[in-house]
């Protein structure tokens, strides 16, 4: 079990924007990664500002829930609690199956201890719609770690996105601003922040 303090900028770019900027960087890693979310169909967990996940890769998983933290450090940036366990790739294999069998989850762990005691024991948590991603770690402006993610969702629509996560807001700041200068993104309300949760709820389309 891990808790985090996660603190990241997200922009969706443009397919051309994208790609001149993840071709502009040394690569840290190159992977696949699958995200399934759940929630009650009656969106208990998004009332709570709370997105529940359990998430594969090539040969491990995790379940994670992330929570708003009670004293934010910063307001400018996204910023949660993630409360991770690691699960073995069989293991979540094998809750996804049932979830889909059964049309609901049980969680156990440190993610089943919160939902339990925040939410109940007969909380009915479902699958609600899911995202796959192709992620691209990157060495960045002043040492600081860039995230490329390539994202398709449900009904086929495909996503381009930035993230830079970081615990010093400032960092991420001046981060950002080098890269504006150098590569003309452009930020506005409909590119910035947009949570993945979100984006894979609006094109779930017919599960």
């Amino acid at each position: 079990m891990s808790e985090n303090n996660e603190i990241e900028a997200k922009i969706i770019l443009p397919k051309a924007a994208y790609s001149q900027l993840y071709t502009s960087f040394p690569v840290k890693s190159d992977f696949k990664q699958e995200n399934y979310y759940f929630d009650t169909n009656n969106g208990l967990l998004k009332q709570a500002h709370i997105s529940c996940r359990i998430r594969l890769f090539e040969d491990h998983a995790e379940q994670t829930l992330k929570i708003p933290g009670k004293n934010p450090i910063q307001h400018h940036y996204h910023q949660a609690i993630e409360i991770t366990d690691d699960l073995k790739l069989e293991k979540a294999q094998d809750l996804l199956k049932k979830a889909e069998e059964k049309g609901k989850i049980t969680f156990t762990g440190s993610v089943g201890d919160y939902l339990k005691k925040h939410f109940g024991s007969e909380t009915n948590l479902c699958l609600q719609t899911f995202s796959k991603t192709h992620r691209i770690l990157a060495q960045g402006p002043q040492n600081c770690e860039l995230t490329f993610d390539d994202t398709k969702y449900p009904d086929g629509f495909e996503d381009f996105e930035l993230e830079i996560e970081n615990d010093n807001p400032a960092l991420i700041e001046s981060t950002l601003s080098l890269l504006k200068q150098q590569y003309g993104l452009v930020q506005n309300s409909a590119n910035t922040n947009r949570a993945k949760i979100a984006r894979a709820f609006s094109h779930r389309g017919k599960m």
